[in-house]
C-alpha cells in the first residue's frame, strides 16, 4: 500500500516598512507558490500598511494567514536576543496578534496560526517559561490557533502543555545540530546554499522522518510544515523549485490541518 504524504510551505511575509518596499514584489510573486504566509506585525518588520496589503493578497490566494510576532527590534531585524521576561513576551505576543487579526477581520480573512520570529522563536525553541509564555498568549486570544514551533522544541512542548496546537516546523535552507536545534547563523555552514542539498534534506524529512545533522548524525524529526525563507536572492526561483519537486514526489501541499 503506498504511503501518502502531506506538507505545508509557509514563507515569512510583509517585512518592509515605511520608504523600505523593496520586499513587496516578491513577495506578491512567492503567494502562490506557498500554502501559509508569516505576516509580520510591525515589531521586527511591517507596519500598517503592509500588514493589510500582505494580508489581502493572502485571501486572493487562498493561503493561510499567520501572526508572526518578533522582538521590538527594527533595525536588527528581530534578529538580536533580547532580555525579557516571561510576561514581557507574553505581552509583546497578545499585542501583535491582536494588531494583525483585526486586518485579517477587516479584510474578510480568518487567522489560522502564530509562528514567532527570529530570535524570539530560537529563545523560545530552548527556553521553556518564554515558550509556556508565548502558548498563553496564543491560547488565551484564539485557543483554536496553530502555533508554529521548530520541530521537537520547547515551544512545541508548551504548546501541548497549554492546550494549543503545535506544528512541527523545519527549514529547507537551514543545517542542523546533533542535538536538533538550528545551526546558529553566526556558525560557518549554518545555511545551506545549494538547491540540489536543500531539496534532498526536505524529502528526507518528510518521507524517512530523519535529518542529517553537521557532525553527520541521523536526527529524527517532525515536518509538519516547512519554512521557505522570501528574502534570499534566489527566494523565488528556490521557492519554485522546492514546490515542483515535492509535487513530483506526489507530496500534497496544503496548509495544516490537524490531522
Amino acid at each position: 500500500m503506498s504511503v501518502s504524504y502531506t506538507l505545508d510551505i509557509n514563507c515569512d511575509l510583509g517585512e518592509s516598512y515605511g520608504a523600505y518596499q523593496t520586499m513587496m514584489n516578491s513577495d506578491e510573486a512567492m503567494m502562490p507558490l506557498i500554502t501559509s504566509a508569516n505576516i509580520a506585525c510591525g515589531f521586527h518588520a511591517g507596519d500598517p500598511s503592509v500588514m493589510r496589503l500582505t494580508v489581502e493578497r493572502a485571501i486572493v490566494h487562498q493561503v493561510a494567514i499567520g501572526a508572526h510576532p518578533g522582538l521590538p527590534d527594527l533595525q536588527g531585524f528581530g534578529r538580536r536576543n533580547m532580555e525579557i521576561t516571561p510576561r514581557e513576551a507574553y505581552d509583546m505576543v497578545v499585542y501583535q496578534i491582536g494588531a494583525l487579526d483585526a486586518f485579517v477581520r477587516a479584510s474578510g480573512g480568518r487567522l489560522h496560526h502564530v509562528k514567532p520570529h527570529g530570535a524570539l522563536y530560537n529563545m523560545a525553541a530552548t527556553n521553556s517559561k518564554l515558550a509556556e509564555a508565548i502558548a498563553e498568549a496564543v491560547y488565551r486570544v484564539q485557543p483554536e490557533l496553530y502555533l508554529y514551533g521548530l520541530a521537537g522544541s520547547e515551544l512545541i512542548r508548551a504548546a501541548q502543555r497549554i492546550g494549543v496546537r503545535g506544528v512541527n516546523e523545519v527549514f529547507a535552507d537551514r543545517t542542523y545540530t546533533s542535538d536538533g536545534r538550528l545551526t546558529p547563523r553566526s556558525h560557518e555552514g549554518a545555511l545551506i546554499e545549494r538547491s540540489e542539498e536543500a531539496l534532498a534534506q526536505v524529502i528526507r524529512m518528510v518521507k524517512d522522518g530523519v535529518v542529517v545533522s553537521t557532525d553527520g548524525t541521523l536526527v529524527p524529526i517532525t515536518a509538519d510544515t516547512v519554512c521557505i525563507h522570501g528574502d534570499g536572492t534566489h527566494a523565488l526561483t528556490f521557492a519554485q523549485e522546492i514546490r515542483r519537486m515535492l509535487e513530483a514526489e506526489g507530496v500534497a501541499l496544503t496548509a495544516y490541518e490537524a490531522r
